[in-house]
C-alpha cells in the first residue's frame, strides 16, 4: 500500500498571508461607503476635511493590518478543523461500535485512525496511528483500498485465509467524506476517511458446501436402489412375465431396496428435524436408566438372531436428566444396533452407565457402549460422524445401514449440550460414549440426578 501524501495533511501547510493590497480590495465596497459618508459630512455638516479624512485613514490601515489576534484565532480554527478532519470525531466513533462487525477507518495514506470493540477483540495488538497494512494483510485487501484512494469509489472483495484454519472473509470498503469548508465533495478528490468493514463468512461458506455434500450424497444413495427397482420392474414386465419363480426372486429384491429407500428418506427426514431444533435445548425431565432398558427390549430379536448378548450395567434408582425422550431413545438404539451389527465376532455388547465429575459445577452422565469386534482404523475415527461415511460400502449395506446413524447421534447430543467420544483399536473392538449433562439445580449448579 503506498503512502501518499493525504489532502488533511496538504490542507494542514502553512499557507502564505495575504498582502494589505489584498485585504484593502476585499473590503473595498465597505470603504467606498465609508468614503461616501465622510465626503457628506464635510459638505453638508462641515465636519473638518483634517477630521473625516484621518478617520478614512484608519479605517484602510485596519482593513489592510488586521489585529494580530483576529488572525491568530482564524488559524486556530483552521488547525482544529483539520485536525477534525484528520481524527474521526465523536459521532463517527459510536456509530462505529454500533456495527457488529469489525470495522477500521484509516486515512488515505493508510493509517489506522480508529477501529471498534468487535476489531480490537480479533485482531489484537492493533492501534490507531499504526499503517492498516500490520493488521490486514490480505494482498487484495490492501489492493481494493488503494482503488479506493485513488477512484473514491466502493469495493466488495472476499478472500481466504489457510492459516491457522481454512476461514472465509469478505470485506466492504468505502469512502467517507466529511462536509464542511475544506473538505472534499462526495466523488472529487481523495476522501477524508477510508471506512473498512469486515464480515466472516467461514460458516455460511461451511453450510453451503455441507448442504451441498448432502443433496449430492444423498441423490446417489437414492439413485442405486431406484435403479434395482426400474430394472427388476422392467424384466418382469419382459422376460420374467411367466416365470414365476424369477419373479419371486425379483419381487422379494425389489421389497429389499424400498426398504432400504425408506430407511433412507427416514433418516434423511429424522436428520432434518433435529437440525430444525438444534438450537432449542430440551426442557423435559426423562429417565436415562428406562430409556436404555427399552432400547435393550427393543434390539432383543436382532441380538437374539446375531447371537450376541446385550449386556446392560444401570444404576438402580432412575437417573433423571433434561432431554427429549424420542431422541434419546434414537441415540441409544442407533449404538446398541451399530455394535450389534459391526461387532458381532465378539459376541457380546456391553452397555453402561455411569456418573462422571469433571469439576465441582460440571457433572455428566457417561453411556458407554463396547463392543468386541474388529475395531476400527484411527484414520477413520475421525470421520465416524459425517453423513454418508461408511469404513466398507458392502458391509454396510449388507447391514441395511444408511450412513447417517452416527450423524444423528452426533446432532441429538449437540442438542442435549453432549457430545460422543469414540475409543478403538483394530482387533479390540471399539467404545462408543455418549456425555449428556447431569440435571441443574436452581442455582445453575449440578446436582446429583438420583432423586
Amino acid at each position: 500500500m503506498t503512502l501518499s501524501p493525504s489532502p488533511n495533511e496538504e490542507a494542514s501547510e502553512p499557507q502564505a498571508a495575504a498582502s494589505p493590497l489584498t485585504r484593502i480590495g476585499e473590503a473595498r465596497w465597505i470603504l467606498l461607503a465609508v468614503l461616501i459618508a465622510a465626503a457628506y459630512a464635510v459638505l453638508a455638516l462641515e465636519v473638518p476635511v483634517w477630521a473625516a479624512a484621518g478617520f478614512f485613514a484608519v479605517l484602510v490601515l485596519l482593513a489592510g493590518f488586521p489585529p494580530r489576534k483576529a488572525a491568530s484565532r482564524r488559524v486556530k480554527l483552521s488547525a482544529q478543523r483539520e485536525i477534525r478532519r484528520m481524527w474521526p470525531g465523536t459521532g463517527m466513533k459510536v456509530t462505529v461500535d454500533a456495527l457488529p462487525s469489525p470495522c477500521f477507518v484509516a486515512d488515505g495514506r493508510g493509517i489506522t485512525r480508529y477501529v471498534n470493540t468487535q476489531a480490537q477483540a480479533k485482531y489484537g495488538g492493533v492501534k490507531p496511528g499504526a499503517p492498516l497494512s500490520f493488521s490486514l494483510r490480505a494482498p487484495s485487501l490492501l489492493e481494493a483500498f488503494d482503488r479506493v484512494c485513488t477512484t473514491g469509489g466502493t469495493e466488495r472483495i472476499n478472500w481466504i485465509e489457510k492459516v491457522p484454519t481454512e476461514s472465509w472473509y469478505e470485506a466492504h470498503i468505502a469512502p467517507i467524506y466529511m462536509p464542511g469548508a475544506g473538505g472534499s465533495e462526495p466523488g472529487q478528490g481523495l476522501p477524508d476517511f477510508i471506512l473498512v468493514v469486515i464480515q466472516d463468512q467461514t460458516e455460511n461458506r461451511r453450510l453451503e458446501r455441507m448442504r451441498t455434500d448432502f443433496v449430492a450424497n444423498a441423490s446417489h444413495e437414492l439413485r442405486t436402489p431406484l435403479a434395482s427397482l426400474t430394472g427388476f420392474i422392467e424384466t418382469i414386465q419382459g422376460a420374467a412375465r411367466n416365470d414365476p419363480e424369477a419373479r419371486d426372486r425379483f419381487l422379494s429384491i425389489m421389497l429389499e431396496q424400498a426398504g432400504r429407500m425408506r430407511r433412507l428418506i427416514d433418516d434423511i427426514l429424522s436428520l432434518s428435524r433435529i437440525e430444525l431444533k438444534a438450537h432449542v435445548r430440551p426442557e423435559n425431565l426423562v429417565d436415562l436408566t428406562e430409556i436404555i432398558r427399552h432400547s435393550k427390549d427393543a434390539l432383543a430379536p436382532m441380538a437374539k438372531d446375531l447371537d450376541v448378548d446385550i449386556r446392560v450395567q444401570v444404576p438402580d434408582e432412575p437417573v433423571k436428566i433434561r432431554g427429549d425422550r424420542d431422541e434419546l431413545i434414537q441415540v441409544t438404539e442407533n449404538l446398541i444396533e451399530n455394535a450389534l451389527k459391526y461387532g458381532n465376532s465378539g459376541k457380546r455388547v456391553d452397555v453402561v452407565l455411569a456418573e462422571q465429575e469433571v469439576s465441582a459445577d460440571e457433572q455428566f452422565w457417561v453411556l458407554s457402549v463396547t463392543d468386541y469386534g474388529e475395531g476400527i482404523a484411527p484414520e477413520h475415527l475421525p470421520r465416524l460422524t459425517e453423513r454418508f461415511y461408511r469404513i466398507d460400502m458392502e458391509s454396510s449395506r449388507a447391514m441395511k445401514g444408511t450412513g447417517l446413524g452416527l450423524a444423528i447421534v452426533k446432532h441429538i447430543l449437540t442438542r442435549h449440550r453432549g457430545r460422543l467420544e469414540i475409543e478403538s483399536e483394530p482387533g479390540k473392538g471399539a467404545t462408543f460414549k455418549a456425555k449428556l449433562p447431569a440435571l441443574e439445580n436452581s442455582s445453575g449448579l449440578a446436582e446429583k440426578a438420583s432423586a
